[in-house]
């Protein structure tokens, strides 16, 4: 079994998420991917995140139709601070027999030496699924010097250029602007529903 790791505050779960969560899937080859929802990233420290069973929900309204997508509580159900390390090697011990792909984009894969334990995450991981945007480049030769071993992992996605962020969407809705079509109609539901983002 393949398994995608897909990390991230998903605050909230917008088209952009869903788009690349499929063309990983597809280009890595994946059986399933889970969304791991991280409650309180330790370098979001200063950042208003909408409340975690709102975010939980949300989730859940936006792959709930999709059988190879699946939320992951494995970061929500263990004490913080939650460090990517940690999140894969408690995945493989779920899938042991299982290849694991940890997705992240090519701005964290040129950050990643930088990462708590970056040597613990690389090792634990079997494939870094890179979500590499047309305008972005990555020296994967710097990067191997810095961590050995990163660069046999790394497999690159192609994904389409949106410029969606969740950050985008939040600020859309508090200041009253359209956002309905960068997202999807559950997500829309549970978001008005609940009357999240509204400042």
């Amino acid at each position: 079994m393949r398994i995608g790791i897909f990390g991230g505050t998903f605050d909230p779960p917008h088209l952009g998420h869903l788009i690349l969560a499929a063309e990983a899937r597809s280009q890595l080859n994946l059986d399933r991917l889970l969304f791991v929802l991280t409650p309180l990233p330790p370098h979001k420290g200063d950042h208003l995140i909408a409340p975690l069973e709102d975010r939980l929900a949300m989730i859940e309204a936006a792959i709930h139709d999709d059988p190879g997508f699946e939320l992951s509580r494995i970061e929500v159900d263990r004490p913080g601070p939650h460090y990517s390390a940690d999140t894969v090697r408690q995945v493989r011990t779920q899938y042991p027999d299982a290849t694991l792909a940890f997705l992240l984009g090519g701005d964290s894969l040129r950050a990643l030496p930088t990462w708590r334990r970056a040597d613990d995450f690389v090792e634990a991981c079997d494939i870094l699924g890179v979500m590499r945007r047309p305008y972005q480049r990555v020296s994967l030769d710097t990067l191997e010097k810095k961590l050995p071993g990163s660069r046999s992992k790394v497999q690159f996605i192609d994904a389409p250029l949106l410029e969606i962020s969740s950050r985008q969407i939040r600020r859309r809705i508090a200041e009253g602007r359209p956002y309905r079509y960068y997202l999807s109609p559950p997500v829309l539901d549970v978001i008005h529903t609940r009357g999240l983002y509204r400042g």
